[in-house]
């Protein structure tokens, strides 16, 4: 049976202090829970047809066509919109989202009260409610204090949330990241309790969107079970979530089915890995409960729900195969340090007329397109090899590998699998002659990141001149004033070296000493006296070792300004004073400047060239990432 297309949306609605529900969407690349921006999909395709519903008749208020387009797209490759459970909505699109009805959640609106529809499938019977595994189960209240980006100085108004988490032992806790996002002060109660008890959050692994807690207090251990984490399921295996979604302060339980499990995006983080989409109810609150399989084995953490038109109930939990990555990556290293990437742009050799092109003798292999050149393979892999197998796993044309008994799943799930660190094996067909090379695997390093580590963003002011590094948060902030050729570096450039960053000016603090620049904003700085930007940091020594009468900086489009140098310095004290700045750069700027590339080659353009990749490498399915 055909499967119509439908306008999706991936959207994530976090359950706020009051029972209310605070509405924030943004793509999946980034979490911003403070602004209302969602992103709309034109039509989105889904595949599970056991969920799909006649499209009403009725005329929807979505977003049109044209007012989609205005939004520029972003980095994602897939066509699926999906989305975190509580709150924030997220997108892998290319576009951005109108605000949109909480009606996909199955919600509705009445007064002041919120009212469960009956196909949320609430559950509360005998058996399950005298479970013990459920008293594992706990409801989290956070207080966040979000960066504000435009203004890197400061902080957002601060606000508070819900979510849930349960107990792996040890005095620890498991929750998703985006619950704990930017916290200040995290809190956890116990089903039956009426104490509530300070949390700490370990680690934060965004791109999983997990967060591991711990609680001090013994009273709060007092009788406690922690869950055992059980195997990955099968298809069709009956699953329970349970968790403290809005509708009400006790816990709630939804059944559902396994209804598939593959490599999935992951909103929160904008990454993709292994996941499971269930057809049990997932609400706004059920972020970071467990879901369970009959014998009372956590099988997953529930954290995204996929919005549509034409499809509901369709919710995602994280396997226990990539919670025990997290864990394991935290007791190895004492923090959490990522999945890591090879570090390759992909193409599929579905085409028999291409692989006899690049001789390959079999229906196996994808092409090496483009190689990152922070990724140790640059020193292995070539543009035009042939990847055919991965630590001896033979790598199908579509860019799969075998997954279980007779299942076939993404080629990217056997390298989230390893370690930071880690070292593998690839076979492939260079110039029709087949070899294998080794290559250690590490994050992938990005020129304009998804999050912020550390909290605040960097800054530095110069004579009333705000610069900061590119970042999507920041783009999220400023969506409206960035210019096109700004978010096309932003979507389709990569890091030539770590370290590497896009400085922007992002606003003029109007002062005499720099007069005529006082409307410029969001434009990137490439050079100072000459000298050619590598990052935020670097910016800040040139301008304090520079010596010369003036400080020139030149900007995208050939754009200069131009600063008397002492009178520049002399005046930022009372620019500080008079908007109220409590320094001129940030912490993270005091210390010595060190060179990202000292030890490697002497740097030319070419290595600063961050001018985009051809659009056209991201342009249809056959195009993979690794």
């Amino acid at each position: 049976m055909a499967v119509a297309a439908a306008n999706s949306w991936f959207s994530v609605l976090t359950s706020t202090a009051g029972g209310g529900t605070s509405r924030c969407s943004h793509r999946l690349f980034s979490t911003s829970p403070r602004r209302p921006c969602s992103s709309f999909i034109p039509k989105a395709t889904s595949q599970n047809q056991n969920v799909l519903k006649k499209s009403s008749s009725s005329p929807r208020h979505s977003p049109s066509q044209k007012e989609a387009g205005k939004k520029f797209p972003r980095r994602s490759k897939n066509e699926r919109p999906l989305a975190n459970a509580d709150g924030r909505s997220c997108t892998n699109e290319a576009g951005r989202s109108q605000p949109i009805t909480i009606k996909s959640f199955g919600l509705q609106r009445k007064g002041k009260g919120v009212l469960l529809d009956s196909k949320e499938q609430q559950v509360e019977t005998g058996s399950i409610q005298d479970a013990t595994f459920l008293n594992a189960v706990v409801k989290v209240y956070c207080t966040h204090t979000a960066p504000d980006y435009s203004l890197p100085w400061q902080k957002h108004r601060q606000y508070t949330s819900t979510g849930s988490a349960f107990m792996i032992g040890d005095g620890k806790l498991l929750t998703n990241a985006h619950c704990v996002e930017h916290d200040t002060q995290v809190k956890v109660k116990k089903r039956g309790d009426d104490t509530k008890y300070v949390a700490k959050v370990l680690a934060r692994g965004v791109e999983c969107d997990i967060a591991l807690l711990s609680v001090e207090s013994k009273d709060f251990w007092k009788g406690a079970e922690p869950l055992s984490l059980g195997r990955l399921p099968r298809l069709q295996d009956a699953v329970t979530v349970v968790g403290y979604p809005l509708g009400g302060d006790t816990i709630s339980v939804t059944k559902g089915v396994v209804s598939r499990i593959e490599v999935t995006s992951y909103a929160h983080g904008s990454s993709e890995l292994l996941g499971i989409q269930i057809d049990a109810a997932i609400n706004p609150g059920n972020s970071g409960g467990p879901a369970f399989n009959d014998d009372g084995d956590c099988i997953g953490v529930a954290f995204q729900v996929y919005r549509s038109d034409d499809a509901e109930n369709i919710g995602y939990v994280i396997p226990t195969t990539v919670v025990s990555h997290f864990l394991e990556d935290y007791e190895r290293n004492g923090k959490y340090c990522g999945f890591p990437c090879l570090g390759v742009l992909l193409q599929k050799l579905e085409n028999p007329a291409l692989r006899a092109c690049l001789k390959v003798p079999s229906n196996e292999g994808v092409l090496v397109r483009k190689v990152e050149p922070t990724s140790d393979v640059s020193n292995v892999l070539k543009e035009g090899d042939v990847i055919v197998s991965f630590d001896g796993v033979h790598v199908g044309c579509e860019g799969t590998v075998p997954f279980r008994s007779s299942e076939r799943i993404a080629f990217r799930y056997l390298i989230s699998q390893k370690f930071t660190g880690d070292s593998v094996e690839l076979g492939i067909i260079r110039a029709g002659e087949f070899m294998k090379v080794q290559a250690v695997l590490k994050p992938r390093v990005h020129l304009v990141p998804y999050h912020i580590e550390g909290g605040q963003p960097s800054y530095l002011i110069v004579a009333g001149l705000v610069f900061t590094p590119l970042s999507d948060p920041l783009i999220e902030e400023e969506e409206d004033s960035i210019g096109l050729k700004l978010l096309t570096k932003a979507r389709y450039s990569s890091a030539k070296f770590e370290g590497q960053q896009i400085v922007v000016l992002s606003q003029v603090l109007a002062n005499e000493v720099n007069i005529g620049y006082e409307d410029m904003s969001n434009e990137q700085v490439l050079k100072l006296n000459g000298t050619r930007i590598k990052n935020i940091h670097h910016l800040a020594h040139l301008v304090d070792s520079s010596k010369g009468k003036y400080l020139v900086f030149e900007f995208e489009d050939n754009i200069l300004v131009a600063l008397p140098r002492e009178e520049a310095l002399s005046a930022s004290a009372s620019i500080l004073k008079d908007y109220g700045i409590p320094a001129e750069r940030s912490s993270d700027l005091l210390g010595p400047y060190v060179d990202p590339i000292e030890q490697n080659e002497a740097t030319n353009q070419h290595k600063f060239d961050d001018s985009p990749v051809s659009n056209s490498e991201f342009g249809y399915e056959g195009l993979l990432s690794a």
